[in-house]
């Protein structure tokens, strides 16, 4: 008898909804239009980790004064110093994280000469004028923070010109020692050492010594960055080449590719009319997972690639269990539209319970992992919000319209058949 019933149901005659349908193909053309016009905009504001486009891994380790403990006050001033340093080379963004307690890892994407990375990073850059009995006079912290670099009229030798802080500390001391010479010291090692010819009454003096124009700018960067609170031991590094990245990258995208062909491919030949909308909306979670990804400026890495596929069979995932319900519910006798209702209703707990615990299992790798696991945390927790938006709202909502519309009502369209087994 349900059988029968569920037949007189699916044969009577009515009207195809064509408002419905006519939305449903005009979300499908404006969708497509928007995402054709504006992915390869988005894809090149995507940020690249150190892995898919080269650049240098550093662990560093505070090594304080004797005596002393590293506080986090200690740490937050040598990641500030830090930061300084990595702006003045002019790294988009750079990560700089806490391991521990005395340990900074920071990760430069895209940096061509690694060991000028490496310099810039970890050298004191201790600046002191002293008087030639080794009193010192003035510091690195008496300067201004807008050292730059100058050619000398006369002879074209890099000079960096600096200013203090007090021009009055600065007159006295050329007053004091005027006739005298006065080491500029750097790091324990002297660079230069004028003569006072003058006094020097506005606070304004140059630094010679450095053989090249580069020489001279990256003194002068360093300058104005500011010494280290402590000095840096480097514990390790990591070296990825920008050729190695690409490869990388394009062997993750080719495997990528291949997987994501594979799910259509099966949702459309075993679920038919219901696979063919698991699919669109698939295309719209990976469009807005790289619309995100460029508008919060999250760096993508090869874990965060791998999250991102993974968050793909999530999405597919609560497609299916959606159908397969529907399925169940449509082989107990009730007709397409009752199988649609009460199947999609009956799915949504699963589905639900699913991705939230997925979601705080991401959100525990997060809090307690580091480095590439923070990627790839950030990337499936990112992943399985967006599918939940696009597997459970709006493939669902595709499919209302297209069974609602009675337009094609026909079991055989949705992996279905009268004698209740799939097709």
């Amino acid at each position: 008898m349900a059988e029968q019933s569920r037949r007189n149901v699916m044969s009577r005659s009515s009207k195809p909804v064509w408002k419905r349908i006519a939305l449903f193909f005009l979300f499908i053309i404006l969708f497509g239009a928007l995402a054709g016009w504006t992915t390869p905009k988005v894809i090149h504001r995507i940020v690249l980790g150190l892995d898919l486009q080269g650049g240098f891994d550093v662990l560093y380790q505070i090594v304080p004064p004797p005596g002393q403990k590293v506080d986090q006050n200690a740490v937050k001033a040598t990641v500030a110093a830090l930061d300084r340093r990595i702006n003045a080379l002019g790294v988009a963004e750079p990560s700089i994280q806490v391991e521990g307690t005395d340990r900074i890892r920071v990760q430069l994407a895209g940096v061509s000469d690694q060991e000028k990375a490496r310099q810039m990073l970890g050298k004191p850059a201790v600046l002191e004028f002293k008087a030639s009995d080794g009193t010192v006079l003035l510091t690195g912290k008496d300067l201004k923070s807008n050292a730059k670099y100058e050619a000398d009229p006369q002879t074209n030798a890099p000079l960096v010109a600096v200013e203090f802080q007090d021009p009055a500390k600065f007159r006295d001391i050329t007053q004091k020692y005027l006739g005298q010479p006065i080491a500029i010291v750097l790091d324990g090692q002297v660079i230069s050492a004028p003569q006072v010819k003058a006094v020097i009454p506005d606070g304004h003096a140059v630094i010679e010594g450095e053989k090249t124009p580069d020489d001279a700018i990256r003194l002068a960067n360093l300058l104005n960055a500011g010494a280290l609170p402590y000095p840096l031991k480097e514990l390790s590094s990591t070296a990825v080449g920008a050729t190695l990245g690409q490869a990388a990258l394009h062997q993750t995208m080719i495997a990528a590719a291949v997987a994501v062909a594979a799910i259509f491919l099966f949702m459309i030949i075993w679920y038919r009319i219901p696979g063919v909308i698991a699919v669109i909306s698939l295309i719209a979670y990976m469009y807005l997972i790289i619309v995100v990804f460029a508008g919060l400026k999250v760096t993508l890495t090869l874990p965060g690639l791998a999250a991102l596929v993974l968050g793909v069979g999530m999405a597919v995932d609560a497609n299916i269990i959606t159908y397969e319900r529907i399925r169940d519910e449509f082989n107990n006798g009730k007709s397409l539209i009752s199988a649609f209702v009460t199947g999609t209703r009956k799915s949504l707990g699963t589905i639900l319970d699913s991705n939230i615990t997925t979601v705080v299992a991401g959100v525990v790798l997060y809090f307690f992992g580091t480095g590439s696991v923070r990627g790839f945390a950030v990337a499936l927790v990112v992943s399985i919000i967006i599918s939940m938006l696009t597997a459970v709202f709006l493939s669902r909502w595709l499919l209302h319209l297209v069974v609602t519309a009675n337009w094609l009502n026909r079991p055989g369209l949705y992996g279905l058949k009268e004698g209740g087994e799939a097709r």
